[in-house]
This record gives C-alpha cells, sequence and structure tokens, in this order.
C-alpha cells in the first residue's frame, strides 16, 4: 500500500503555497473537527489525517524534507505516519495556527483576555409598564472582579508569571519525528500565565460571586417574551476581558381590555342590536385616555374600525401600530316581558327571509 499523500488530504496541488495550504486546512478543520461531530468516530479520524498532513506541508522546512522523499517516523521514504496523540478545541485550533481566526489569538504570546459569560433573567410587568417603558428593579447573583487583586488572580505585591512550560503562548506540541499536535499548555491550561501566590480573597480566580440590585430601563413597546440586552451588565471577564451582557426577558400580564395582534392592538367593542342597526356614537378606550367612534347605521356583528398610529410602539423605534376596534352584537341572553312584546313588534315590521339566497 502506497502512503498517504499530505497534499491528496488536504486537497490541494504540490506547488500551492504556503497560505493556499492553510486556508485547506483551515476548512476540514473546521468540518471534520470533533467539537463540530460529537461521537462520530469516521469524523475523528479524518480529523486526525489532516492534522498530520497539515502539521507535515504546513511547516516550509518539513514539507521540502517530505518533498525530498525523505524518511519520516514511518519508515516510508516520502511518506507520513503515526503519532497523532491529542487534539485541543477548535478555537484554540483556530486561534494558535490563523491568528485569531477562531475567535481571538494572543499577542505577542501574551495571555489572552477572555469576556465574560452572558446572564438572563425574567422580569414581570404591568401591561402600562410594558406600553409606556419602566425602569424595574432587578436582583442578580453574579460575579465581578476581585477588588483585593483587581482581577489578576494575584496576591496584592505580586503578579501572574508567564508559564515556563509553554514559555507564554498557552499551547504545548506532542509528537514523534517531525509529526506534532498542539493542545492546550498542561501548566497554565492555555492561559500563559501561572499564579504563584493567589490572592487571599478570591482564591485566584480573579473575580468572586455578588448579589446586587441594579436598575434596568425597559424600553416602550416591549412584549410578553421579549428580550432586553442590557451591555456590560454580565458577569465579569477575565485577565482584563470585557464583562458580558444581561438579557432581561419581559413576562407581560395580560390586559383585560387590549389583546395584541402583531404590532397593533384589538379591543372588542359590544353594541345594542338598535345601535347596530340605526347608528350611533360610541365611547371606545384608548391608551392615552377615550375617544368616540361613529358606528354607521347596519354594522355588521364583526365589523373592524381602526385609530391608525395610536396603538404600541413598535419594536426598534420604528412607529407605532393601531388600535383595531371590533364592534360585537350583544344579544341579552334574557327578555323582560317589554322587551318580549318590542322584539315582537320588530318581527312584525321586519319582514323577509335573509337565508333565502342561501336556497337560490
Amino acid at each position: 500500500m502506497s502512503p498517504p499523500d499530505p497534499y491528496k488530504i488536504l486537497g490541494v496541488d504540490r506547488k500551492a503555497s504556503q497560505e493556499e495550504i492553510k486556508r485547506a486546512y483551515r476548512k476540514l478543520a473546521r468540518k471534520y473537527h470533533p467539537d463540530r461531530n460529537p461521537g462520530d468516530k469516521q469524523a475523528e479520524e479524518r480529523f486526525k489525517e489532516i492534522q498530520a498532513a497539515y502539521d507535515l506541508i504546513g511547516d516550509p522546512e518539513k514539507r521540502k524534507q517530505y518533498d525530498r522523499g525523505g524518511v519520516f517516523a514511518g519508515g516510508e521514504p516520502g511518506g507520513f505516519a503515526g503519532g497523532f496523540g491529542d487534539f485541543g478545541s477548535l478555537s484554540d485550533i483556530l486561534s494558535n495556527l490563523f491568528g485569531g481566526a477562531g475567535g481571538g489569538g494572543r499577542a505577542g504570546g501574551g495571555p489572552r483576555p477572555e469576556r465574560g459569560a452572558d446572564i438572563e433573567t425574567e422580569v414581570t410587568l404591568s401591561f402600562e409598564q410594558a406600553i409606556n417603558g419602566a425602569q424595574v428593579p432587578l436582583r442578580l447573583t453574579t460575579t465581578e472582579a476581585c477588588t483585593t487583586c483587581r482581577g489578576t488572580g494575584a496576591k496584592p505585591g505580586t503578579s501572574p508569571k508567564i508559564c515556563p512550560k509553554c514559555n507564554g503562548r498557552g499551547i504545548e506540541s506532542k509528537g514523534q519525528g517531525v509529526f506534532s499536535i498542539t493542545q492546550p499548555c498542561s501548566r497554565c491550561h492555555g492561559g500563559g500565565t501561572v499564579i504563584e501566590q493567589p490572592c487571599p480573597t478570591c482564591g485566584g480566580q480573579g473575580y468572586k460571586r455578588v448579589t446586587k440590585t441594579i436598575r434596568v430601563n425597559i424600553p416602550a413597546g416591549v412584549r410578553d417574551g421579549s428580550r432586553v440586552r442590557i451591555a456590560g451588565k454580565g458577569e465579569a471577564g477575565r485577565r482584563g476581558g470585557p464583562a458580558g451582557d444581561l438579557y432581561v426577558v419581559t413576562r407581560v400580564t395580560p390586559s383585560p381590555i387590549f389583546k395584541w395582534k402583531g404590532d397593533n392592538l384589538e379591543v372588542e367593542v359590544p353594541l345594542t342590536i338598535p345601535e347596530a342597526i340605526r347608528g350611533a356614537d360610541v365611547e371606545v378606550p384608548t391608551l392615552t385616555g377615550r375617544k368616540k367612534l361613529r358606528v354607521p347605521p347596519g354594522t355588521k356583528h364583526g365589523t373592524v374600525q381602526r385609530l391608525r398610529g395610536e396603538g404600541p410602539p413598535k419594536p426598534g423605534g420604528k412607529g407605532r401600530g393601531d388600535i383595531h376596534y371590533r364592534f360585537v352584537i350583544d344579544v341579552p341572553a334574557t327578555l323582560t316581558a317589554e322587551q318580549s312584546e318590542a322584539v315582537e313588534r320588530l318581527s312584525e315590521v321586519m319582514d323577509g327571509n335573509p337565508r333565502a339566497r342561501l336556497f337560490t
């Protein structure tokens, strides 16, 4: 069996530039890395093959030896073999090999700042608060930079030291001969620094958990289930990284009058039978008070009138929605003797069969 060809494995020509080889590896690493294919053994083996191929021809000196038909760890002239070892996470690989393509590299070999985690909580609002906006208190348990060490994790008067094992790179190589696999440093766990004298307050973490009450502004027009982002109010960052964000999910108490219909509100307005027949001026509620609507004679059950631009604020400050007023004929369940007599007289003068058209 002929030895595997690293150029074919990466899908590049033997005359490809180092940048072309790097791009090909990046694409394949994203596709087959175990982080993207949990439990897929075939993908894992394919990734190991891709990694070994890049470790060989991704290094200009090793590539020259391979192209000259040198003898390598597998004992095959012009081939490569064995020694895959462990591999780091996809973000580590992309970060270390491609200068931050996977989420930020280490400038000058130093430790990479880490953004704090986002957190999420819920708040209950009345319908009026949701429509008009509100400032509400929230009680949160989160992390903050330690005030004793100011987030460094080191005892006051000391500072983190460059990791002696990886020399601050945060990665180390394992392998045999010309074959090596990079992975997070076992001493500093990828941080690039070690803390010899931990801070007595935070134990070297650089942050502490706190419970506090903050006041947040909820914008006007939020709905039940809206997600409001409060920048910089999440978990504390590490090694000088920015804090994460706080996401507030709104739970809005339903209104007994106004019902949401997309960007609009709907109100059900009862009409008496005489009002529907003769027409009337009826008073209806708005978000700011009351208004009168003209009900035309002969209004049918379910007829809708709208007040444009007087509904709730639209998301993103894109104006306001409408209020839809849906007229419903209020038919009494029981009648007094006088009402029954009046209905009887009405039926005598309202002749004709409205269902006749159903049979023509």
